[in-house]
């Protein structure tokens, strides 16, 4: 699925959007180097992790954000300047250019665009034995019904199809979880690709956003969802 891009400049336009993988497994000396274009606010970010796991794991994945970023503005990656929502979701200053990122275990997904809202979410199929009362808990009515009524195994792939396209979601609202996953209803056809039902109990809302999720490895699953229907998708691999 994932290809290496072009040695170039890149562009990205309205209606257009690139999926970036990369692997959150590096050596010291790779991590090191990252810190390096990270801004002081990113590092003391960086500082407040208990493990060194998740420490380092949040150093590649904005250090890779940047470096992914400063192919299509054309600049250094620690000169990069962002803002942030109220929220939290963050912005780069004086671009059109709107970027989402996710990560889970190792791996992590960046999704950019241009002018329209975007989000993406990433989950790592873990074993979980509490799908069902979560679903309960965090799904429409409609969502908890056809979860209860699958066997486990069924249950917990169903409970991360919904979950990666509700995040995805509120992600690119910037609203985040405080919006409500309860709040956008999928439609899990199986003879139809997954599609919003309703946003906030209005279908015309929903069909206004496009949604697209895919499996970028074995054991993951992850959802892409842009502001305005007909976008094009290109995926691209980060060389370590």
């Amino acid at each position: 699925m994932f290809v290496y891009p072009p040695q170039k400049e890149l562009k990205v336009s309205p209606n257009n959007v690139h999926i970036w993988s990369t692997n959150l497994k590096l050596l010291p000396s790779q991590i090191e180097e990252l810190s390096t274009i990270l801004s002081s606010d990113e590092i003391e970010r960086a500082n407040k992790f208990y493990f060194e796991r998740d420490k380092n794991r949040f150093i590649i994945a904005r250090g890779k954000l940047r470096k992914i970023l400063s192919r299509y503005l054309n600049i250094e990656p620690e000169k990069l300047q962002f803002t942030y929502s109220d929220r939290g979701k963050p912005y780069l200053k004086d671009t059109s250019i709107l970027f989402n990122l996710s990560h889970s275990q190792d791996l992590a997904l960046y999704a950019i665009t241009q002018v329209n809202s975007i989000g993406i979410d990433l989950e790592y199929i873990r074993p979980m034995n509490d799908a069902e009362n979560l679903a309960k808990r965090f799904f429409s009515h409609q969502e908890y019904n056809l979860i209860s009524q699958l066997p486990p195994q069924k249950q917990q792939e169903t409970f991360f199809k919904l979950w990666t396209c509700k995040e995805a979601y509120l992600k690119a609202t910037g609203d985040g979880l405080a919006g409500g996953l309860e709040k956008v209803e999928i439609s899990l056809n199986p003879k139809k690709p997954v599609e919003f039902f309703s946003i906030n109990q209005d279908i015309k809302e929903a069909s206004h956003w496009y949604l697209h999720q895919f499996i970028p490895e074995p054991n993951y699953i992850a959802a892409v969802v842009v502001a305005g229907k007909n976008q094009n998708l290109s995926f691209w691999q980060i060389n370590n």
